[in-house]
């Protein structure tokens, strides 16, 4: 999974061939979880102080997300955020 970010021993990243609505994977230890970039949907199981970081990091960094997918779906080299 190509990385995005990386903070607090949280690891973002997307996939380049993943289809369906704009959304990111985060990683914790052996948690691992998908957020969708528009709802803040978030499939999967993570720890409740990890993930309300990487909401309130998704938050703030929205459309940079949303810019990084679009790469993703061209193949383009993603943008570190």
């Amino acid at each position: 999974m190509p990385e995005v970010s990386r903070f607090l021993g949280i690891v973002i990243g997307m996939f380049y061939r993943d289809h369906g609505v704009a959304h990111f994977h985060a990683a914790y230890g052996e948690h691992e979880v998908s957020i969708e970039v528009e709802t803040s949907t978030v499939h999967g199981d993570f720890p409740p102080r990890a993930l309300r970081l990487v909401l309130e990091w998704a938050t703030l960094h929205r459309q940079e997300l949303l810019e990084d997918w679009q790469l993703a779906r061209q193949g383009q080299p993603l943008k570190p955020i």
